[in-house]
């Protein structure tokens, strides 16, 4: 009786084995790879850059709604890049532009990412500035801008930027419909030299010649064009 029992015990065992050894190996193969926790994380996409860094102050799509911040969307890649580029500390040297929030936010982008950022913002489409801007301002802006003012030796605007606003790459950014406040500043910046570009000197010329009622007129007039 005990010999019967031991034989359909081990009867019992043997047709268990198998079913056991197939789950184990459909659960886990013996070559499958194992995961590490200290294998590298997949390199962000621009997508991905675009929203986590640069959003909080230009809107995922390069539209800001900051009058203090640039709209980037449909800024030529060239000029973008650059510029995030000249915001970038090398080594021991400074910066080329002084921003530390912008230094902060490149410090950790490589020149492949900040192409890719110039490309990103090319492609979108620009939703120019939706500020108000006293008319009166807006028409001077626009004589300025077209014209110049001869007897102060004021050059047009519009012989580097383009009657349209749309710029000369790579040196003469886009500036149709951006906002006011932010061009007033930069124009500040240029008549300083503190702007720190390679066109410094050449805004600069043209920026001490100018009153401060002409900035702002040439300004709004700019955050108007379409």
């Amino acid at each position: 009786m005990k010999m019967i029992k031991m034989t359909i015990m081990l009867a019992a065992f043997a047709m268990v084995m198998p079913i056991s050894a197939e789950t184990t190996e459909d659960a886990a193969p013996a070559d499958a790879p194992v995961a590490s926790a200290d294998a590298p994380a997949a390199p962000a996409t621009v997508e991905e850059i675009a929203a986590g860094v640069c959003a909080g102050c230009h809107n995922a799509d390069g539209n800001s709604v900051i009058p203090m911040n640039p709209i980037l969307a449909g800024q030529h890649a060239e000029y973008i890049t650059k510029q995030l580029m000249d915001f970038k500390a090398t080594g021991d040297e400074s910066p080329k532009r002084n921003s530390p929030v912008m230094s902060a936010m490149v410090a950790t982008l490589s020149e492949e990412d900040m192409k890719a950022l110039g490309a990103y913002y090319a492609k979108q489409k620009t939703t120019t500035s939706q500020i108000a801007a006293d008319e009166k301002l807006v028409e001077a802006g626009k004589i300025l801008y077209h014209g110049g003012n001869l007897s102060d030796e004021i050059p047009a605007c519009a012989s580097c930027h383009g009657p349209t606003g749309a710029g000369i790459p790579p040196h003469y950014p886009a500036i149709a419909g951006q906002h006011a406040e932010y061009t007033m500043m930069q124009l500040e910046l240029f008549n300083k030299a503190e702007r720190g570009s390679d066109d410094n000197n050449v805004m600069q010329q043209v920026l001490t010649r100018m009153n401060p009622l002409e900035k702002r007129a040439v300004s709004a007039y700019i955050s108007t064009m379409r």
